[in-house]
């Protein structure tokens, strides 16, 4: 059975990586943009965490059929593989432009539509799938998710607040 330490580790390294990977990325800049134009901020907020909840559920199932079927030592250095190319990639690639175009449905659909578009295939999807091959994937989701919502929900009150200034 599970063990506390387990539990915890499972659940705070996706957290913890998952957080910082988000932090000031563009999603969360066109979030707030997107808040700024809507009074209809929690239904903003959901349409964005169905989308995180189906592009990353997605992520972390496979990730944990992956690991059923490949050698677990195949899968710690293919998952090592990718997380050194991918941090040396952000490193030293040149900063994506902002994007300011904002669609024009309700908020809960440009929410949705917003992460939809934009986290698939995302650096926070592949992590995620990356968790999933190695921690339990139920606990995996849990972590993703609460970095996800705490960032978003982050960025729509700094847009709310935005919005009445």
């Amino acid at each position: 059975m599970f063990r506390v330490t387990d539990i915890l580790e499972d659940f705070l390294v996706p957290l913890g990586v998952i957080a910082l990977a988000e932090l000031g990325d563009k999603t969360q800049v066109s979030l707030l943009l997107l808040t700024s134009q809507t009074r209809r901020r929690l239904h903003l907020l959901a349409g964005v965490m169905l989308a995180f909840f189906i592009v990353d559920g997605v992520a972390i199932a496979a990730g944990a059929w992956v690991a059923t079927v490949v050698p677990e030592r195949l899968l710690r250095l293919t998952s090592a593989a990718v997380f050194i190319a991918f941090g040396a990639y952000m490193l030293l690639s040149p900063q994506e432009k902002e994007e300011t175009s904002l669609f024009r449905r309700g908020a809960f659909t440009s929410g949705f539509l917003l992460i939809l578009a934009t986290e698939w295939e995302d650096k926070t999807q592949l992590a995620a799938a990356l968790f999933a091959t190695r921690f339990h994937p139920w606990l995996v989701l849990g972590g993703t998710l609460a970095a996800l919502a705490a960032l978003s929900a982050a960025a729509v009150l700094l847009g709310g607040w935005w919005r009445k200034r």
